[in-house]
């Protein structure tokens, strides 16, 4: 099962990305770890992307598809894989595909854009014990206050309304070409494309969960 994981942010992929390397035996290849793997290894491309990175530059795309190229070749990658979070814009899907990085599905995880709002600005932290909560539809006993200390709970930067919307508009000004660009892919006969399948990211998170098995069939 080699498969690309698409949904915004606050969607669910993570936890459906866990059940889905469970039921397949597969590996998540997430780039971030990649890069510090490489970087903390030493290797050729983990020197060049450390030059970068220490500008203060961004890891070009090159070096990214090196990276996941030479992921692949590893032993736990033999069943196949999980990328989540990558390719993340219409190069990098290119890159990929003339790398010949093998795809058997594509899946997006769709949620509404209002759906993801309510669940990301809804949630409320207590910063030192990390105990989460949301106001609606995980609330403290006490408003604003942590069930065992007491404390006042936070909103953290990221769960801002403001910050949620905005990185929501930049998963879908990414995104949706590269949906465009597997769909046509898929259309236009090629044995190598992937499948591309969409389920809905609502409900229970075992409905969701049964959802994307029937999908990855």
């Amino acid at each position: 099962m080699k498969l690309i994981l698409l949904g915004a942010p606050g969607a669910g992929k993570g936890t459906q990305a866990q059940f889905i390397r469970e039921r397949f035996g597969i590996p998540q290849i997430s780039t971030g770890d990649m890069l510090r793997a490489a970087v903390k290894a030493g290797t050729p491309l983990g020197v060049a992307a450390k030059k970068v990175m220490d500008a203060g530059g961004l890891v070009s795309d090159e070096i990214i598809i090196g990276l996941v190229s030479d992921r692949l070749r590893q032993d736990d990658c033999q069943s196949g894989y999980l990328f989540d979070g990558f390719p993340r814009t219409l190069p990098q899907a290119e890159a990929m595909k003339a790398a010949g990085v093998a795809l058997d599905y594509v899946l997006e995880i769709d949620v509404a854009d209002s759906e993801i709002i309510e669940r990301m600005s809804g949630r409320r932290v207590h910063p030192a014990s990390g105990r989460t909560y949301h106001v609606r539809f995980n609330p403290p006993k006490a408003a604003g206050k942590d069930d065992v200390t007491n404390e006042d709970l936070i909103q953290r930067d990221d769960d801002q309304e403001e910050t949620v919307r905005k990185r929501l508009q930049v998963y879908h000004s990414q995104t949706k070409p590269l949906l465009e660009y597997y769909s046509t892919w898929a259309a236009s006969g090629d044995p190598r494309a992937p499948k591309c399948r969409k389920i809905a990211g609502v409900g229970g998170v075992d409905d969701i969960r049964k959802a994307a098995f029937d999908a990855l069939q």
